[in-house]
């Protein structure tokens, strides 16, 4: 499975580098501004590949709002961006075949729109906080061109693979684990009741937490097993999109019925376009190359793909010691500084974020926050209420 993933998540992470580093921040916030129908479909076809999973995605949204995004088009954003990603996109090509990287863009598109217009019916005019001006999607600022290729590679293939790594490495285990130990034909006995196997997919999807990328190896080896290809997308789109936290968060920043419509939406969106792979799509457009190989006893393994794979388990140790490495570094001893700890930080957007906007305070020079252990440090005489109070706009909370 790594081997058939390396080149294509490779590929991902440089474009998705590339988006960071060449679209400026701005660009999403004037097209998410103005209520009404375009914005809602603006927040989805910028949501699809932007590179942002559920953790990352929930504060950005947040952040919109805060800067004039209607209801409509922050909830169309949250559906649309953790589903899928310009590197899930690759790797879903990767081991599962075109019908699925096709069909999983467009169920984005499809349940973000149905989902950001009915919460957009209740709201009248967008409100904007000329006094926080909270931003979460930029750009870096680099203005030469050589300066932007190395922010690009950076962020595709340091920060990208540290917000992501983890959970990938997680998928690949339990995929594994579910390829070797659960008897082939397991799930046959769902064979006749469809709707049945994807209401217990989605009893397990909603509650867990799974990025885009890494609920591709868990469907396939669900698949290998006898499970159905709609039952298995059901997991692909309802896995990255819901879990208890986005829940909270939502309702928290957009009201309890906003998050009823984002929830229902990808409950009810994932199953209804589960039903129309199994009963309405050739099932042979669902075969996969290694499903077909997956009952021989090896698997060869390429010899580009092979580098492809040496490089980014490579990458993913690099990424996994920076994020699990205190920050020691220490400025500014002679300057008065505040320790606070932030919990609810998973992913290097969650830290860029947090520091980015705790630094736009009255008297603040500057903000370090380690990752791994939360610890927050301020540098300056900061209003603690107004402190708090980014924290928990942004989602998360202060200790």
């Amino acid at each position: 499975m790594l081997a058939e993933m390396s080149p294509y998540l490779l590929l991902g992470f440089l474009i998705a580098g590339v988006l960071y580093a060449f679209v400026p921040g701005d660009f999403y916030r004037s097209h998410l501004s103005r209520p009404g129908v375009w914005s809602v479909i603006k927040a989805a076809l910028i949501g699809v590949p932007l590179p942002l999973c559920s953790c990352g995605v929930l504060p950005t949204a947040v952040s919109l709002r805060r800067n004039g995004a209607s209801r409509g088009a922050a909830t169309s954003f949250l559906i649309a961006t953790p589903q899928t990603g310009i590197d899930s996109i690759a790797a879903t090509y990767s081991l599962l075949g075109p019908a699925f990287a096709v069909i999983r863009p467009l169920a984005a598109l499809l349940t973000a729109f149905a989902g950001g217009m009915l919460v957009s019916k209740e709201d009248k005019a967008c409100c904007v906080d000329a006094n926080m001006d909270v931003d979460t999607i930029d750009a870096p600022s680099s203005d030469s061109f050589g300066g932007k290729i190395r922010d690009a590679l950076r962020y595709g293939y340091v920060d990208m693979i540290r917000n992501i790594g983890k959970w990938l490495v997680i998928g690949l285990v339990i995929a594994a684990a579910i390829t070797v130990f659960v008897p082939d034909g397991f799930f046959t006995f769902f064979a006749g009741y469809p709707i049945l196997s994807m209401i217990a997919v989605v009893i397990v999807a909603v509650p867990m937490y799974v990025c885009s990328t890494g609920s591709i190896p868990i469907a396939l080896s669900l698949m290998l097993k006898g499970l159905s290809p709609g039952a298995a997308f059901v997991l692909l789109m309802a896995g990255p999109a819901a879990n208890f936290a986005s829940i909270i968060i939502v309702s928290k920043s957009l009201g309890k019925k906003a998050a009823s419509i984002y929830l229902s939406t990808i409950v009810v969106g994932a199953i209804a376009i589960g039903m129309c792979i199994d009963y309405l799509m050739p099932r042979d457009w669902f075969t996969m190359p290694m499903v077909e190989s997956s009952a021989h006893c090896h698997l060869s393994v390429g010899l580009f793909s092979g580098i492809c794979s040496v490089i980014l388990v490579a990458l993913m140790i690099n990424a996994l010691i920076n994020r699990y490495t205190p920050n020691k570094k220490i400025e500014n001893m002679d300057k008065e500084q505040v320790t606070i700890v932030v919990k609810g930080m998973t992913c290097g957007h969650c830290k860029a974020m947090v520091e980015k906007n705790l630094s736009k305070l009255d008297n603040v020079e500057s903000v370090t926050v380690d990752l791994a252990s939360g610890t927050t440090t301020i540098t300056g005489q900061p209003d603690m209420n107004e402190v708090r109070e980014v924290i928990d706009d942004l989602g998360f909370t202060m200790a």
